[in-house]
């Protein structure tokens, strides 16, 4: 036999779950004909923050729960081997740029020597032509300006090769530091930490996930109606969302994406004569200045009721006006 105790609390409970049902029956407003309405969750798309190359993780900034900005550092990578690749690389770089310099002192000098072989060479055609001097004379004023030419020639190409070099040079020290900046890992945009997949110390892969965020900014609810209905709304048709966890406020929505071939509802809507009946999925997305007001309090993951007016020409009943937590 129960004893007076277990009794009082059977009674206090069902008490308390009538209560609940009443309230319920008497909160969920009359819909009219041009409103249709459909369970959800409220959902954001995943951002994976994951590591472009291999390393261990020697800092990791954030946990979870916790709000970034974009471009905040959420983990860094061990960085010593690539920072030796690039003080080679600039090591390297800073050779080559010695190099060119006396390359170009070089070039510089027998483009002397050539106008001085051409002066040269010019003077001594003048003095033949006058016969002044012997053919062999103007031949050796042409072979010392062929020859200053050549050393010309070679010093452009010297210069040219070591210029290409240090072409090499900088796009290896450009290449280094930029790996360098990937093993600071940073959130592409603002978002909440959803996962902490890994722990300081640990050796991730070239690729693998170190976090996944949320945006709390870009969130939206996907219910399913039926073809009466769905075949009604336009892209951006008003909504209402009750959540299960708020059932007080009434939330603003609008249709962003309506699927355009039926199919199944999923899994998690309640009743099996609602999975039986295709349906087409709904994307409600909520307002993006009202989720930044509220950021703090968006889950994702909340289930909740969404209201939608199927009838552009249909008026919200009082059930369903607009109810946001400092209006009430």
């Amino acid at each position: 036999m129960l004893s007076r105790r277990t009794l009082v609390v059977l009674a206090v409970l069902l008490a308390a779950g009538a209560a609940a049902f009443w309230w319920w029956r008497n909160q969920a407003p009359e819909l009219p004909a041009g409103i249709a309405q459909g369970n959800g969750r409220i959902e954001a798309e995943p951002i994976d923050i994951a590591s472009k190359y291999a390393g261990r993780v020697q800092e990791l900034r954030v946990d979870e729960g916790d709000r970034v900005e974009a471009g905040q550092v959420l983990a860094v990578l061990e960085s010593t081997e690539t920072e030796e690749m690039l003080r080679e690389a600039e090591a390297d770089l800073r050779r080559l740029t010695l190099q060119l310099s006396e390359t170009r002192a070089m070039l510089s000098s027998r483009q002397s020597e050539l106008a001085l072989a051409q002066i040269e060479y010019d003077r001594a055609a003048e003095l033949r032509r006058s016969q002044n001097v012997s053919q062999s004379v103007l031949d050796q004023r042409r072979v010392a300006r062929e020859a200053a030419q050549s050393s010309v020639d070679a010093a452009e190409a010297a210069t040219g090769q070591i210029e290409a070099a240090i072409e090499g040079a900088e796009a290896r020290v450009a290449r280094t530091r930029a790996m360098l900046a990937e093993l600071s890992l940073r959130a592409p945009r603002a978002g909440r930490v959803q996962y902490k997949l890994v722990q300081t110390g640990t050796v991730v892969a070239a690729g693998q996930r170190v976090y996944t965020l949320v945006d709390v900014t870009d969130v939206h609810m996907t219910i399913f109606l039926p073809t009466a209905d769905a075949g009604r709304l336009a892209i951006g048709s008003e909504a209402r969302i009750v959540l299960d966890a708020a059932p007080a406020y009434r939330i603003p929505a609008s249709v962003s994406f309506v699927a355009s071939e039926a199919q199944f509802t999923p899994k998690f809507v309640e009743t099996q004569d609602e999975r039986n009946k295709l349906m087409f999925r709904v994307k409600l997305q909520l307002p993006r200045d009202l989720l930044a007001k509220y950021a703090d309090y968006v889950k994702t993951g909340v289930t909740g009721v969404a209201y939608v007016r199927v009838d552009p020409d249909t008026a919200w009943p009082p059930g369903l006006e607009l109810r946001l937590p400092d209006e009430s």
